[in-house]
C-alpha cells in the first residue's frame, strides 16, 4: 500500500476548490443556524440556484462572467424570500421543512424534460466557464504540481472563503450580528426590544442563501458542468457534518470542519482501496468502500458530538439557546 500518496491525496484535499465550496455553503449554515437558529435543510438548493443561475445566464444569454454572477446572487436573493416570506414569523420546524421540500423542487423542476434547451435536464450544462478562464493571470505551467487553471480556480475559492470570512466576521461582531445571536437565544426577549425579528432573520436567510450561490458555482466552475445529482439532499446533511465538526457558532469552524471532513474521506478511501487492492480485505469491493467511507465519517461525527459537541473550535456556552 503506497502510503505515501496516500497522504499527498488528502493533503491535496485540504485546499481543493470542492473544500472552498464547502467551506461557503457551511460559513452560509453557520450563519443560518449558527448564529441566527434558522434551522435550513435545504442549502444545497441555494447551490443549485447559484450554479445554475449562473450557467444559464452565461450559456443562453450570452452575459459576461460578472453579469452571470450578479444574476446568480439575486437568484438566490429571490429563492431566500421565497422561501422566508411564509415561514419565517413561524416555528423554526416549519423553515426547515419548506427548506428541504424546495431544494428537491429545485432539482427536479432543473430536470424536467420540458425544460431541456434551458436547463439541460438529468445530463445538466456544461462549457459556460470560458469567461472565468479567461481571466486567468497566471501563464501556461506548473504551480505547486497544478497547471494554470487548477491553481487559478484554487487561489479564487480560497480569496472568496476568505473575503467571506471576513465579512462575516465583522457582521458578527457589529450591533447586527449581536441582535442576531440574541434572536437564536431568545427572540420573544428580542421583539420585547422593539427589534423586528422578522426583518433580522430575513437577512440572515439572504445573506446565507448568497453564500451558498457563491459555493455552488465555485463547486461548479472546476467541473466545467452543472448537474443536478450533485445537489441531492445527502449534499446539505453533509454541509452540516463541516457546521458540526468544526463548530456552530464560529466563523472558522465551517472552514476547518470543510478541511476536516474530505482529508478523512480521502484518507479512509485510499486506505480501504489499498487493503482491498493488496488483497488484505477481500470482503469489500471498491463500490462497498466508497460508501463505507460515509459510514466511518458518521461515526467520528458520533463520537464527536459525544465527547466534544461543541465542534473544533466552538463554545459550549454557544450551544445553550433554545
Amino acid at each position: 500500500m503506497n502510503f505515501g500518496f496516500i497522504l499527498s491525496s488528502a493533503a491535496a484535499e485540504l485546499f481543493s476548490p470542492t473544500t472552498a465550496a464547502y467551506a461557503l455553503a457551511a460559513l452560509g449554515l453557520a450563519v443560518h443556524f449558527g448564529y441566527s437558529g434558522l434551522l435550513n435543510f435545504g442549502q444545497a438548493g441555494f447551490m443549485a440556484v447559484g450554479a445554475y443561475g449562473f450557467a444559464i445566464s452565461t450559456l443562453t444569454f450570452k452575459v459576461p462572467f460578472f453579469v452571470g454572477l450578479l444574476i446568480a446572487v439575486v437568484c438566490s436573493a429571490i429563492f431566500a424570500m421565497l422561501l422566508g416570506i411564509p415561514t419565517l414569523r413561524l416555528r423554526a420546524d416549519y423553515l426547515a421543512i419548506v427548506t428541504i421540500a424546495a431544494a428537491e423542487i429545485v432539482r427536479y423542476i432543473v430536470t424536467t424534460n420540458q425544460l431541456t434547451p434551458v436547463t439541460g435536464s438529468a445530463n445538466g450544462l456544461a462549457a459556460f466557464e470560458g469567461d472565468f478562464y479567461a481571466m486567468n493571470p497566471f501563464p501556461e505551467g506548473s504551480y505547486l504540481g497544478m497547471n494554470n487553471r487548477d491553481f487559478f480556480i484554487r487561489v479564487v475559492g480560497w480569496a472568496l472563503v476568505i473575503v467571506c470570512c471576513t465579512l462575516v466576521w465583522l457582521l458578527m461582531r457589529s450591533p447586527w450580528g449581536r441582535v442576531l445571536k440574541g434572536i437564536r437565544e431568545d427572540e420573544n426577549a428580542v421583539r420585547s426590544l422593539g427589534k423586528n425579528v422578522y426583518s433580522y432573520k430575513m437577512q440572515a436567510l439572504i445573506i446565507g442563501g448568497v453564500l451558498g450561490a457563491f459555493a455552488g458555482m465555485v463547486f461548479t466552475l472546476p467541473r466545467g458542468a452543472v448537474q443536478p445529482a450533485n445537489y441531492g439532499t445527502e449534499l446539505t446533511f453533509f454541509l452540516y457534518t463541516c457546521l458540526l465538526l468544526g463548530g456552530l457558532g464560529t466563523v472558522l469552524g465551517p472552514v476547518v470542519g470543510a478541511m476536516i471532513f474530505w482529508v478523512v474521506l480521502s484518507l479512509t478511501q485510499g486506505i480501504l482501496f489499498g487493503l482491498i487492492e493488496s488483497g488484505a480485505v477481500t470482503w469489500l469491493n471498491t463500490v462497498q468502500a466508497g460508501q463505507l467511507r460515509f459510514i466511518l465519517v458518521g461515526v467520528a461525527l458520533m463520537l464527536l458530538m459525544i465527547f466534544r459537541p461543541q465542534g473544533v473550535f466552538g463554545n459550549k456556552k454557544e450551544l445553550a439557546f433554545a
